[in-house]
């Protein structure tokens, strides 16, 4: 009897953290009867809504953190340096958001930016807090498409599909959100970077289990899915991660495993030329016009800012900075990208380009 209130105790806690870890939330809300938090089907939707699904414990059952507390780097002991990271540089200071810590809370609302992390889709984003020209935050509307993170904002209600990167039903049906840049690597990694860096502490006013993660074998177990997502692709393993650079309805996806020892290259997609730069723990692209266009690039990461170099002997950081040379100060475009399950990418953008060695 002991040993099933615990267990009932756990399932119990489990739900509330997360919005889908527990098999039984895969239910079908297409009708959005009964007590789906699901909008009626008569408000507009940007996507099917029978594909709009309820992820259990409804809004802001997992809870956003809207108070973030920071610490040094050398105080956060409760982090390996294989961990991975959500990294950015807000107004100066580098900072670095834990996977363990979003894949209880999903978002964190630090000023003006609002950082997202989907467990199920493996994917991060960063985007500014504004709804409708206004400063607002972002919660977990705990809803689901193609198994991703809608989040909704909290000016207007309207619910804003993550790896769409679009508001999808509400007042603001249409809007899309300003990105943000982030980076996704290993602390290790951030650290060498940004040896200044703040990090996200376990001081998030929430009693949860960081050193737990939530959803058993979910992100190694290729064949186990809690919600589905559509158009299937199995050109690769369907919770690998990638690297996608995305355009309208478009992707090009780069495999971690094949920059090892660090890669710089130009690569064509969707007509437009790009620099793809990284090692297997960071990859990160910029699209070339004008003078950049003509600039010869080269991996040089020594665990230092730099990340890599060119053929004028400049020096840039992984946010595409100049830091030495005569182009200092000067800024390459960002590539709209980011990372995520090879599934999730294949859904949202379906029959993705995989890049090949030469």
């Amino acid at each position: 009897m002991k040993k099933t209130i615990i267990f009932a105790l756990m399932c119990s806690s489990l739900l509330l953290a997360c919005s889908s870890s527990s098999e039984s939330a895969n239910t079908d809300n297409s009708n959005n009867g009964g007590n789906s938090n699901i909008p009626p089907s008569n408000n507009s939707w940007l996507i099917p809504v029978n594909e709009v699904k309820d992820g259990g414990p409804g809004k802001d059952g997992i809870p956003s953190i809207d108070n973030p507390v920071f610490i040094n780097a050398n105080e956060a002991s409760f982090i390996r340096g294989d961990e991975l990271i959500v990294g950015i540089i807000l107004d100066g200071q580098a900072k670095a958001y834990p996977h363990k810590i979003l894949d209880w809370h999903e978002i964190v609302n630090d000023n003006s930016v609002t950082i997202n992390y989907c467990p199920l889709t493996g994917s991060a984003l960063g985007w500014k807090s504004y709804s409708n020209k206004e400063k607002t935050t972002f919660g977990v509307s705990g809803l689901l498409y193609n198994s991703n993170l809608i989040l909704y904002d909290r000016n207007t209600d309207s619910n804003w599909s993550q790896m769409r990167l679009q508001c999808v039903n509400g007042a603001l049906i249409g809007d899309t959100p300003e990105i943000t840049r982030i980076i996704e690597t290993n602390w290790l990694t951030w650290q060498a970077l940004y040896p200044n860096t703040k990090i996200l502490s376990l001081d998030t006013g929430f009693s949860r289990d960081y050193n737990r993660y939530p959803y058993g074998d979910y992100k190694i177990n290729h064949q186990r899915f809690i919600f589905t997502a559509s158009p299937s692709n199995s050109s690769l393993p369907s919770k690998e991660r990638v690297f996608a650079i995305i355009e309208e309805e478009k992707s090009k996806a780069y495999q971690f495993s094949k920059f090892k020892n660090g890669k710089a290259f130009k690569d064509l997609f969707n007509g437009k030329e790009h620099l793809v730069v990284g090692n297997e723990h960071l990859i990160t692209a910029f699209k070339l016009d004008g003078t950049h266009a003509n600039l010869e690039f080269e991996y040089d990461f020594n665990d230092s800012k730099t990340f890599f170099k060119d053929n004028e002997n400049n020096t840039w950081n992984v946010f595409g900075e100049a830091i030495s040379g005569p182009r200092t100060g000067e800024v390459l475009d960002n590539s709209k990208a980011m990372v995520s399950f090879w599934f999730a990418l294949a859904a949202f953008y379906p029959n993705p380009e995989i890049y090949n060695e030469p």
